[in-house]
């Protein structure tokens, strides 16, 4: 079986003998179709991604057709087009008791932790397939990082008529913005890069947007009526955007941390007590989450094919990955087709 293995720092090895998965009771064998590319299989290439061993077979963000199944809850059959939950919980820990399985204390996250999509086929719990027949590929593909966004707006309270800031005009981002203007939220992207800011305001419909390099705090409160936003989502994965994020949030409002990066966040708490601000981290998200994308998907509420940038077959995905890191090829999303 051919697959993809990112063998250490800044090294893929193309593999054409990789071990057939076997078909287990509880579990299918799914055909990988779509893999899309996201900031953390850019992080592992280079070396930035917390929790992560070499060498690993990465992709996370999954679409295909199930080749073989068992009897099954869930009424999943040979032929079903799914998209993967990545994040195998262990259904046990206080986490998992509470149905926050999105941050399981044992959590194993596929292309992360164990080896992900990134091959012809892979077993997966049936428990963690989304049938999507009425979607396409890309759809499919793309349900977990709009799945992320949407886990954080729910996670945040963010209600109508409230106004959310979003630093980080990425895929997550976006999502997050998506997910924000669903709630009736006014929504301002941040980003230090023109062009995604455009694309913030075009793909996104954000009402606002602040350059981060020009009077950021200044653009912000113009934005708002001279108000600090009541919710912030910061989706930079950027140590010191994070750290300057506690500054954009209004008094009694919330930030939420939505990006991952491997430091310490160091604020002011003199500051964060006067404020009285709520900080959250958010993590992944639940099958609630992904239902939530499909349906918005399947309504035509969110636009797949501007969102996918750029493309590439599995056999020239090796040579193409490296040309998306650069700010020059302005990707957005890159998916890998089979």
């Amino acid at each position: 079986m051919r697959g993809i293995v990112c063998a250490e720092i800044e090294r893929f090895q193309a593999a054409r003998d990789l071990p057939e998965p076997i078909l287990e009771p509880g579990r299918a064998i799914v055909a990988i179709r779509r893999i899309g590319i996201c900031g953390t299989d850019l992080h592992a290439f280079k070396g930035r991604q917390p929790f992560f061993v070499y060498p690993r077979i990465l992709g996370h963000e999954l679409a295909g057709i199930i080749q073989e199944i068992g009897p099954n809850e869930q009424g999943l059959r040979i032929g079903d087009q799914v998209s993967v939950i990545p994040y195998m919980h262990c259904g046990s820990c206080i986490a998992c008791r509470n149905g926050k399985t999105n941050c399981c204390t044992e959590m194993k996250v596929l292309g992360v932790h164990i080896d992900g999509g990134m091959r012809e086929r892979i077993s997966v719990p049936v428990t963690h397939l989304i049938r999507a027949n009425d979607l396409t590929l890309d759809q499919t593909a793309t349900l977990e990082p709009f799945a992320i966004g949407a886990h954080a707006v729910r996670r945040s309270g963010l209600a109508a008529g409230e106004t959310a800031l979003v630093i980080g005009g990425g895929p997550i981002g976006l999502g997050v913005m998506a997910f924000a203007k669903s709630r009736g939220a006014k929504v301002v992207a941040m980003d230090v890069n023109r062009d995604r800011l455009a694309f913030c305001r075009d793909w996104a419909r954000a009402d606002a947007t602040v350059n981060a390099l020009e009077d950021p705090l200044g653009q912000v409160l113009a934005a708002n009526g001279g108000e600090l936003p009541s919710v912030v989502f910061d989706a930079t994965g950027n140590a010191q955007s994070m750290a300057g994020a506690f500054g954009y949030a209004a008094h009694g409002g919330t930030l939420v941390y939505v990006g991952l990066v491997g430091a310490d966040i160091s604020f002011h708490d003199p500051e964060f007590h006067k404020r009285e601000l709520t900080l959250m981290g958010s993590r992944n998200a639940t099958r609630e989450d992904f239902e939530r994308v499909l349906e918005a998907m399947a309504s035509g509420a969110i636009d797949v094919g501007r969102y996918i940038t750029h493309r590439a077959a599995f056999d020239d995905m090796i040579g193409r990955f490296e040309d998306w890191l650069e700010p020059e090829s302005k990707v957005i999303k890159a998916m890998v087709e089979l």
